[in-house]
């Protein structure tokens, strides 16, 4: 077996990226501390046609070398913002009719594996701070929170590890 060489993978380039349909998926990184975290994320919203990023509190933006680093360009493909307040965010997007979902551990969280996204619906997926997570005001505001199972003894995952599961599995079941 011979690996691929990135000419041979058949990609978008970063105009076709942009006028390609998306996958009804918005990420909203609420107060990210990591830049390296955020730039992984925009790297895993390139892989898999996400809508959008939407940066909150203390999330830095593009361009900064140290997002650039693990984004790979992606920040010039994935379309993003800022947006100061996690919950004001979240209010407007609801008023939108798009359904927000924290990725987090709390009471009455439904595992990932369980999430089974509608057709023609849009999702928003609020992942938090490295430390403290979503913050418990955005958790009271969206409409369900999901979580990741774990089964080690770790608390958590790294926030970019996270957003790799959740899309890699919310994106895998849209597709179907």
């Amino acid at each position: 077996m011979r690996k691929l060489k990135n000419s041979e993978l058949d990609r978008l380039n970063v105009s076709e990226f942009r006028e390609v349909e998306k996958m009804p998926v918005i990420l909203i990184l609420d107060n990210v501390r990591s830049l390296n975290n955020i730039g992984s994320v925009f790297r895993t919203a390139d892989a898999f046609l996400i809508e959008k990023i939407w940066l909150c509190g203390i999330t830095a933006t593009p361009p900064h070398k140290d997002i650039h680093k693990t984004a790979l360009g992606a920040t010039e493909s994935v379309s993003w913002e800022y947006f100061e307040d996690t919950l004001e965010l979240v209010e407007q997007l609801k008023k939108e009719n798009v359904e927000t979902i924290a990725l987090e551990q709390a009471e009455g969280a439904q595992e990932l594996q369980n999430f089974s996204p509608e057709k023609g619906k849009r999702y928003a997926f609020v992942l938090g701070n490295e430390v403290k997570g979503v913050a418990q005001k955005v958790v009271s505001a969206v409409d369900r929170v999901i979580e990741i199972p774990q089964y080690g003894t770790k608390h958590s995952l790294n926030i970019s590890v996270s957003a790799g599961v959740l899309v890699w599995d919310v994106v895998s079941k849209m597709r179907k």
